[in-house]
């Protein structure tokens, strides 16, 4: 086999829940009327604030549940619909055949190797207390409850480590039976437990993705130019049972600023996917702080001067005159930054990206109050579509370089690019990704690579969303995006 990380998952306590309605922690049972209609958002629209059921269900007050006290917890959040799919559906079971069984004897472990090492197929082994690991994490997906579990890798064992779910689309259009993306806090009990000083695991399932490919494309390319989050490719054994191919994609955290900007300080937020989520696109909404908070989660402290601070980056962005806009806002955005990931987001046609959603990218305001912009779900990357313009999740090879320049809602891109300085700028490292990147003699070697590593898995792979002949199919439907793509940009952008 392959390089393996060995990932074994076992029972892990929560402390704490989070509020349905203000995201922050709390300390009693939420009610069941506002704990339903939570749900009820959250299964309509793929997304909302985590059901605080942990406190009503910790009998003991220990900040976790046992496993009587999950089954229990896990009657009320079924009971919610906390586990239903887009609209209200249930997402209903497939009876995939069992995958091939493994032992962490039967693989080998790579201690010295970088976890996030690109050419390492690592397995990891996931083993819950029970059989019903997958129903609780289903029933537990929007809840603030983690199925507990042991952790190993590479032969060393994490007690107490928390597991959910993760992902909106990539949750709720995947039946049970097949792989859902996961999470996996190492440090939800234990305060300082890391994997090479990684505290969070995000496992990917590849939803939309045949070839397992584009998140780890697109990200090497992204890091080449801006500060990006790590991935590689994995191995998930749960219970014995192979799971297949994951990508391991390392969490916008602490973790990450510390690589980039060597401080674990400052603020940071998400921006999640929701189309005509009203002003995703850093559109100035007023000065009151709640206008934001349902559009930007913050994933750091809920501190009022970082809302300040962002309220001001988009008063700034949208209300200075272009003649004036890059000095004004250079001491609080690293403009140069948010045009590379501006032309990254749009040279990949990321259909789920700010392009066209104005959404699914991360910010980071380092603590002198200097903003940066980065992408975070790029699963959606290197996909061919219809005709030029490409709005829509498909996208197009013909996308238009400057398709969210006169367009409102999308201030960062709008406002920038309103800027001619800024705007030529941008469209030479449109043409430099294009150039470098998308140059089949770049992209495919990397390309074979990475499929090489897995091929042997996804053949026998029983929990894959996708037929392994459309695994092998997706390498040409990754070269005529290339070609396609670059032959495009390179004649929109030739200068006079």
């Amino acid at each position: 086999m392959s390089a393996a990380l060995l990932l074994i998952v076992q029972p892990a306590p929560r402390t704490g829940c989070r509020c349905p309605s203000g995201g922050t922690r709390c300390c009693g049972p939420v009610s069941l009327a506002a704990a339903s209609e939570a749900a009820s958002e959250a299964a309509s629209e793929g997304g909302g604030e985590d059901v605080a059921l942990l406190a009503e269900f910790d009998a003991d007050r220990n900040g976790r549940l046992s496993e009587a006290e999950r089954r229990a917890a896990r009657a009320r959040a079924e009971s919610l619909g906390l586990n239903r799919g887009r609209g209200g559906r249930n997402v209903g079971t497939v009876n995939a055949a069992p995958g091939l069984a493994v032992t962490p004897e039967s693989v080998r472990p790579y201690p010295t190797t970088q976890f996030y090492d690109t050419g390492t197929i690592r397995t990891l082994f996931l083993t819950f207390e029970n059989n019903e690991w997958e129903r609780e994490l289903m029933a537990f997906k929007r809840t603030d409850i983690d199925v507990p579990a042991t952790l190993t890798v590479d032969g060393r064992a994490y007690q107490d480590v928390g597991v959910q779910f993760h992902g909106n689309s990539s949750f709720s259009g995947v039946p049970l039976g097949l792989k859902h993306s996961m999470r996996i806090a190492l440090d939800l009990v234990k305060e300082k437990q890391d994997v090479e000083s990684y505290n969070t695991l995000l496992l990917l399932n590849s939803h939309e993705d045949p070839s397992f490919l584009r998140t780890l494309l697109a990200l090497e390319i992204a890091r080449d130019y801006i500060p990006a989050p790590r991935a590689n490719l994995v191995r998930v054994v749960i219970n014995g049972e192979s799971w297949g191919i994951f990508t391991s994609q390392q969490q916008f955290n602490k973790d990450l600023t510390r690589e980039w900007f060597k401080t674990t300080d400052g603020a940071r937020w998400k921006v999640p996917g929701s189309p005509g989520n009203r002003g995703a696109g850093l559109s100035y909404l007023g000065d009151d702080a709640e206008s934001y908070k349902g559009t930007y989660e913050i994933k750091s402290k809920d501190d009022p001067a970082s809302w300040a601070a962002l309220i001001n980056l988009t008063r700034v962005l949208n209300q200075t005159a272009p003649d004036r806009l890059e000095a004004a806002l250079a001491p609080i955005l690293d403009v140069d930054g948010a045009l590379k990931f501006l032309a990254i987001d749009n040279v990949l046609v990321n259909s789920d990206g700010y392009w066209t959603r104005a959404s699914d990218y991360s910010l980071y305001m380092e603590p002198g109050g200097r903003f940066h912009v980065m992408p975070y779900d790029v699963n959606t990357t290197f996909i061919s579509g219809g005709g030029r313009g490409g709005f829509g999740r498909g996208g197009s090879v013909n996308l238009d370089p400057l398709q969210a320049m006169n367009d409102p809602s999308k201030a960062l891109a709008s406002k920038l690019l309103a800027v001619p300085g800024l705007r030529a700028k941008y469209l030479g490292y449109v043409r430099d990704i294009a150039t470098k990147w998308l140059d089949w003699n770049t992209l495919g070697p990397r390309v074979a690579r990475y499929q090489a590593l897995i091929d042997a898995d996804v053949k026998v792979d029983t929990r894959k969303l996708y037929s392994y002949e459309q695994f092998v199919a997706s390498t040409e439907a990754l070269r005529y995006f290339a070609d396609a793509r670059r032959a495009a940009l390179l004649d929109a952008t030739v200068t006079p």
